[in-house]
């Protein structure tokens, strides 16, 4: 039977000592995660569209809700037979958290980021083991267990060049890991790098056809015929065809034949839909957005630094606001300007698209000037 390569007593193993409770540990996990601010903003945060005003398209905490039950699904089905020994709570839990510390405007966000912080990467894997470690609950973190940040650092969804996912045998040490390389220890995690595909292909096509980027009669035929067109067949294809040819081996993959037809969907996805023409053009809006934010944020933090109360000077609610950010935080950041840019990072990361575009606008646009009678 397949079971995971370390011990529990590491895969339990949380930062700080926590008494064990009725719900279990990785229970436990999923409801610090679903009660955490960062996951609740996770709602007006861009998927793939900004859409604010469609309660129809895809945003971020619809996406790991996707991720989450698609996991479990999979460790259910997987279980029924007698190869393998997966705990649901697990994958659901990995998959909660692995996109919450992605930036607003989805992928653009996380590169335009990556951009202002160049050389040092910024990657949402990295960032969203980050936040449950050391930003959630104004710097304490989640204190969640091991195994579940692994899976989370580990959970990189837009790798398809792995076809045969087997959880890495020794112990990641996460504080270190600054790429998407990296393996998870447990199959709980293999299956959700699997099901981040699964959950984002299908709902991203759904997508596109509402936005009229493609019609279903754009998507290649092979993919028609042996996938489907909507996110319900192809969430349901792809998931029945990882469980029945993963049952009876000790990896977690697709049949060759579906691997072919999902590398397939990848590429009309990426040329039809992200590289799309009307998405380079967001991407500009995007770039200019996080760019001009993180200068206006390095600007004041070099006037001011650490003394809340001068932010004030600058008449614009977004530096009250970041200055109060810094408050809330000194555990993190214990007054140290020497992580001016981290901070900046963080909070920008932090944002949701529609709190980035209104503090955007707060600062390019002048102060009105007061008159007195």
């Amino acid at each position: 039977m397949n079971r995971n390569p370390l011990d529990n007593e590491i895969y339990y193993k949380r930062t700080r000592k926590q008494a064990a409770d009725v719900r279990g540990e990785y229970f436990r996990d999923q409801t610090k995660i679903i009660h955490s601010l960062p996951f609740r903003r996770l709602k007006h945060k861009t998927q793939v569209f900004f859409a604010p005003d469609n309660d129809h398209i895809c945003t971020r905490i619809e996406h790991v809700l996707h991720v989450a039950t698609i996991a479990a699904a999979i460790c259910r089905g997987l279980n029924q037979s007698r190869n393998w020994a997966l705990d649901q709570d697990l994958a659901y839990a990995i998959g909660l958290g692995h996109d919450i510390g992605h930036a607003p405007f989805g992928h653009e966000g996380e590169r335009a980021l990556a951009a202002c912080n160049a050389p040092t990467p910024f990657l949402h894997e990295v960032n969203s083991y980050r936040v449950v470690e050391y930003l959630a609950n104004y710097g304490e973190g989640l204190n969640l267990t091991y195994a579940v940040k692994d899976g989370i650092l580990c959970h990189c969804g837009e790798d398809f060049a792995t076809t045969q996912l087997r959880p890495t045998q020794t112990p990641n040490d996460l504080d270190a890991i600054q790429s998407r390389r990296c393996l998870p220890t447990t199959y709980e995690g293999c299956i959700v790098r699997v099901a981040d595909k699964i959950a984002y292909l299908g709902r991203d096509i759904e997508d596109a056809v509402k936005a009229g980027l493609i019609t279903k009669e754009d998507i290649p035929l092979i993919v028609q015929k042996e996938i489907g067109t909507s996110n319900g067949e192809i969430i349901n294809t792809l998931t029945l065809d990882l469980i029945n040819h993963s049952k009876d081996k000790d990896y977690i993959g697709f049949s060759p034949e579906k691997t072919a037809i999902v590398s397939e969907l990848k590429k009309f996805n990426y040329e039809s839909i992200y590289h799309n023409e009307q998405m380079r053009q967001r991407k500009l809006t995007i770039d200019k957005c996080i760019a001009d934010l993180f200068e206006y944020f390095r600007t004041i933090f070099n006037r001011y630094q650490f003394d809340a109360g001068a932010y004030e000077k600058e008449g614009k609610q977004t530096a009250t606001n970041f200055a109060n950010y810094m408050v809330s935080m000194t555990k993190a950041y214990h007054n140290n300007p020497a992580l001016r840019d981290q901070i900046i990072t963080d909070y920008i990361a932090g944002m949701t698209d529609s709190y980035a575009l209104s503090a955007m606008e707060d600062v390019i646009l002048p102060n009105s000037i007061k008159f007195f009678n």
